[in-house]
């Protein structure tokens, strides 16, 4: 009987918190779960990849920490034009019109995949000059190692940037499961051939380079070839990718270009805080790179939620359903919220056996934790508003508010404190981390005010019968 009233309860408060008039908790649930296989196995796939490359030194892995901060900065812009092109295909998809999805997916496909091209090109002609530019007060040993992952890796952005779109589209009309294949084949066989390249072989960075390009570009083929000859949902032809369709790519520079900006400032401030992390030594580079990787995996279901958010609010937007879209919105908070003290719990506790992996050095191992413990505290009640709260305004079209409130709290307060804290004062790598979490706080009480108005739901992406 207490078992029966206990599955009744959760009925009662799934279907009150989770579900509305364009979808339904088991949808969302069916969204979900795939997204967070997914983001489990990244996090995973970092931790590794940082563990995997630390028996090269801690040379390698301040060098692969410090391009893969770079490669964040890069990608971060087409992936903003991917989530653009999510935003238009979750909305057509709410409004019920299935040539507008096409015609959104196939436009999206060929923006982010162009923008790739052109920001890898761009990278390798000129590596040498980035890197003396950000990095130039790094000892011999590690630019050497970051040249070699630079160019590597930039080679690699265009394959990355066809399976990320594909993938952005089938979260757009909630088929996560297909997202989940395309990333699972792309990332296992990363790090299939990372064990081959840097363990067996001993190739170091140069073996992660090479590993990385692979698997990009064998899972774009099969992205491809799926969706030409298997997908059964978007009806996208592989020549509608070559076909500019203005008034669509408007639609997605809409929310993409201000996301975009959005993400040049907010990891160009990251990288900022890079540069001066550098002048702080080896040994903060290597705790800050461990830090990093471990405060990710806090952070796995959080993250899911966050992608789910935009398609679940995009369709209610699509429905023009604003009600529904502020319910998903509160409960996906409350929800994160809870994610983070979950895995606060977990984490914590297995501190020692799982930093072992990274093989630091024992000087750093005191600062890791207090970084890591602060960290999992402050990010319960933050986080949250910080970052799943704009994810929900911006697939409503509210793209240059979050935009502008992002940039701003990063430049005047991450970066200028973490500079004050970090290097002024002399706090160290300690000090970057407390302004990062101090950061938090600003960008997220100014997304609240924003939710609790009325002018991010007033934005009109698309139009009812919309057939251009």
């Amino acid at each position: 009987m207490s078992q029966l009233n206990f599955r009744i309860r959760k009925q009662v408060f799934l279907e009150k918190h989770f579900s509305g008039d364009a979808i339904d908790y088991r949808q969302i649930i069916s969204l979900f779960i795939p997204m967070l296989i997914d983001q489990a196995f990244l996090v995973c796939l970092n931790l590794l990849n940082i563990a995997m490359i630390s028996s090269s030194g801690v040379a390698a892995v301040s060098a692969v920490s410090m391009i893969d901060t770079l490669n964040i900065f890069l990608i971060s812009v087409f992936v903003a034009v991917s989530t653009g092109g999510t935003v238009v295909v979750a909305q057509y998809k709410g409004s019920g019109s299935d040539l507008m999805v096409s015609k959104a997916a196939a436009s999206s496909i060929s923006l982010v995949s162009l923008l790739a091209f052109c920001i890898s090109l761009f990278i390798v002609l000129f590596h040498s000059p980035t890197l003396n530019f950000l990095f130039g007060t790094a000892s011999a040993e590690v630019f050497a190692h970051a040249q070699i992952y630079l160019i590597g890796s930039s080679i690699s952005y265009m394959g990355f940037a066809i399976v990320e779109s594909i993938c952005g589209a089938m979260r757009g009309i909630g088929k996560s499961r297909v997202s989940l294949t395309l990333s699972l084949i792309m990332n296992l066989s990363y790090v299939l051939l990372n064990i081959v390249f840097v363990n067996f072989l001993d190739m170091g960075v140069l073996g992660m380079t090479i590993a990385v390009n692979v698997a990009r570009y064998s899972a774009a083929i099969f992205a491809l070839i799926y969706l030409a000859k298997m997908d059964a949902t978007l009806h996208v032809r592989i020549r509608d990718m070559f076909v500019l369709n203005l008034s669509m790519l408007k639609r997605i520079l809409f929310i993409g270009i201000p996301f975009a900006v959005e993400q040049v400032f907010f990891n160009g401030g990251k990288m900022l805080t890079q540069v001066f992390i550098v002048s702080l030594g080896t040994y903060a580079m290597a705790t800050n790179a461990i830090c990093a990787s471990l405060a990710a995996l806090f952070l796995v279901p959080s993250i899911a939620l966050s992608q789910t958010i935009v398609t679940v609010v995009g369709q209610c937007m699509g429905r023009q359903n604003v009600k529904d879209a502020r319910k998903f919105a509160r409960s996906f908070l409350w929800l994160s919220s809870f994610s983070l003290l979950l895995m606060g719990l977990i984490v914590i506790p297995l501190f020692q056996p799982i930093v072992s992996l990274f093989h630091p050095p024992d000087e750093i191992v005191n600062d890791i934790f207090i970084i890591i413990l602060i960290t999992a505290i402050v990010q319960i009640p933050l986080w949250p508003i910080s970052f799943l709260l704009p994810s929900a305004l911006r697939a409503a079209g509210d793209s240059k508010f979050t935009s502008i409130t992002s940039m701003l709290s990063m430049w005047l307060f991450r970066v200028t404190l973490g500079y004050v804290l970090g290097v002024v004062l002399q706090f160290g790598i300690i000090g970057v981390w407390l302004a990062m979490n101090s950061e938090w706080g600003v960008r997220g009480a100014a997304f609240l005010w924003r939710f609790r108005g009325q002018k991010w739901y007033k934005h009109r992406l698309i139009e009812p019968n919309d057939n251009s």
